[in-house]
C-alpha cells in the first residue's frame, strides 16, 4: 500500500545548473545518487527532492515542496536570505507577516522560490 511508503517532492526546472547550485549550495541539500539524464536526487532529512529538467518549470502557482523545521525557521530564514533568497508576502486571511516570517497563532512560515519560479516553504512544524 502507497501508506507504507515514502513519498518524495518532485521539482521540475528548466536550467539545471542553475537549479543544482540553489538546491545544494543555497539550501545545502547534498546530492544522493547520480546525476542522470537531467535528473538530480537530494537527500532533505529520511525523505528526497528529485529535481529535473522540464519545459513546465516554474509553472506552479502552489506550494512545491515544504519542510517543517520547528524551532530553527528564523535562523533558517536569516542564512537563506543572507544567501541571496528573496522572501514571498503572501496576503492570507489570519495570517500576519512579521519580517519574512507569516504567523497564526503557534504557525511560523516562510515561502520562497527556486531559480525557476518553484515556490518552497519552511515552517515551524
Amino acid at each position: 500500500m502507497l501508506s507504507d511508503k515514502n513519498a518524495m517532492a518532485t521539482i521540475p526546472v528548466k536550467d539545471m545548473e542553475a537549479a543544482k547550485k540553489f538546491y545544494a549550495e543555497t539550501l545545502g541539500l547534498k546530492p544522493d545518487g547520480v546525476d542522470t539524464a537531467g535528473v538530480v536526487t537530494y537527500r532533505s532529512g529520511n525523505s528526497r527532492l528529485l529535481v529535473y529538467r522540464s519545459d513546465f518549470a516554474g509553472t506552479n502557482k502552489a506550494t512545491a515542496a515544504t519542510w517543517g523545521i520547528g524551532n530553527e525557521l528564523e535562523n533558517e530564514v536569516r542564512r537563506l536570505k543572507s544567501a541571496g533568497v528573496t522572501f514571498e508576502h503572501y496576503d492570507y486571511p489570519g495570517l500576519r507577516l512579521e519580517g519574512d516570517i507569516h504567523i497564526a497563532g503557534d504557525f511560523r512560515a516562510a515561502w520562497f522560490k527556486d531559480p525557476d519560479g518553484n515556490i518552497l516553504h519552511i515552517n515551524s512544524a
